[in-house]
């Protein structure tokens, strides 16, 4: 890793440990994420739609062909953040996200509307995750398990947030207007923390993983309880692993599906008998469930296997879209909610965890990057196939069958995604 040699010694005699500093902006910046992430997007949907007088399946594969682009793009921000590191990556993509959140209020024709989808979810959904939870595992690692959760309350509390007061927004101002708003609030917030606070990695400040007071022998994760050193594995050999690509699929599931319920969350509660506003409070109760999940699953993955915490969460997936099925009174789109945020939660935290477990910290950006490609893209093709299914069957029904099987098959790629062994070189 780089030394930030910008960064005052005197960090290191802060009565304190520097990381918990770190831990809080990343936070503050998967927070900031909320306008990228389809909890948000979602409430906007049906507003545009009606604005413009686009059809669903229009609006959906433009969300699709964005999330694609983005996913394409986040082995650039991976390799970016090696590169530069977090302060510098955070700053750059804090502004010119709330440019592309500012472009949103444009849009008039299609090809603006895909290329703010593509904007906004390579930079809020895509990088505001993926920068903020490297940098918290690159600073912890006894404790990466519980700072990954506490940083993930930031995503608790942006899906608790956001939707509504976009819904308030719009019903006061407008959808263009509630753009704008958004971007403001974004630089506001997340800006100076970004540049003033963030530190590339604790080596650069003189300091230790986990505050430690001397170089000793690290745990790298549940996998390893003899603390044996640290192990970094490079991308291309990341990537010939059988834990790798395991791990890409069991994280497809959470990724195509919960983006699919988000996207369509306003419609998929109008089918049911339940109004936008009530929808909307629904993503409210996600938001405390969401928070359970992250820190009970970031507390067992400083414990146990991560493989078998992401098999869980799946569980929680399944019996969510079970539930979407069988809505029909108020309180059951609450206990939707309620299982679909628990279940989201941990998958989110443990997935952000998991890989520097097994791959270590060297090259963390990279391989985090080129996994996102895939868990972006999944994500990309939840809300297309909802659409074409409820335009051709005339309900959201089948397209719920089809995709029930998807938890069960990620569960047991993550069951069988046991930590990979770094080859030790011959002489």
């Amino acid at each position: 890793m780089k030394v930030d040699t910008t960064t005052p010694s005197s960090l290191g005699r802060l009565p304190f440990y520097y990381g918990w500093v770190v831990m809080g902006v990343a936070g503050l910046a998967i927070f900031c994420s909320g306008p990228g992430q389809t909890f948000t997007v979602s409430v906007f949907v049906d507003p545009i739609i009606n604005d413009l007088g686009w059809s669903r399946t229009t609006v959906s594969g433009l969300y699709t062909a964005g999330s694609l682009t983005a996913a394409l793009l986040m082995v650039l921000i991976g390799r970016l953040l090696d590169r530069y590191g977090a302060r510098v990556m955070l700053g750059f993509v804090v502004v010119l996200f709330s440019i592309a959140i500012a472009c949103m209020s444009l849009i008039n024709h299609p090809v603006h509307l895909y290329l703010g989808f593509a904007g906004i979810r390579t930079l809020g959904q895509g990088s505001l995750t993926l920068i903020p939870t490297t940098l918290v595992a690159i600073w912890f690692i006894r404790l990466r398990g519980r700072a990954t959760a506490l940083t993930t309350l930031g995503m608790g509390a942006s899906t608790a947030a956001f939707p509504p007061l976009v819904h308030w927004l719009i019903s006061d101002f407008g959808w263009r207007d509630a753009w704008i708003v958004l971007s403001i609030l974004v630089c506001a917030l997340l800006l100076l923390p970004s540049l003033l606070l963030v530190r590339r990695s604790p080596e650069s400040v003189g300091l230790l993983p986990d505050g430690a007071r001397r170089p000793e022998s690290v745990w790298t994760g549940p996998s390893d309880p003899t603390r044996l050193p640290e192990v970094s594995w490079q991308l291309n050999e990341a990537i010939r692993t059988r834990a790798f690509w395991l791990l890409l699929i069991a994280m497809s599931s959470p990724s195509i599906v919960s983006t699919a319920l988000m996207f369509h969350h306003i419609s998929l509660m109008d089918s049911r008998g339940v109004d936008a506003g009530m929808a909307a409070a629904v993503l409210s109760v996600i938001a405390p469930s969401v928070l359970v999940g992250s820190l009970v699953a970031g507390f067992l993955a400083d414990m146990i296997p991560n493989r078998y915490i992401l098999a869980a969460g799946q569980v929680f997936l399944g019996l969510a879209l079970v539930l979407a099925l069988t809505v029909d009174h108020t309180w059951q789109a609450f206990l939707y909610g309620a299982v679909l945020g628990t279940g989201g939660g941990a998958t989110m935290t443990t997935s952000a965890v998991v890989w520097a477990n097994y791959f270590g910290r060297g090259h963390l950006g990279a391989i985090r990057g080129a996994s996102q490609v895939g868990m972006v893209a999944a994500a990309a093709m939840g809300p297309l196939p909802f659409s074409l299914l409820l335009d051709i069957a005339g309900s959201y029904n089948s397209a719920f069958f089809l995709i029930l099987i998807l938890p069960a098959i990620s569960a047991t790629a993550a069951l069988l995604a046991l930590p990979p062994t770094k080859p030790t070189p011959t002489l």
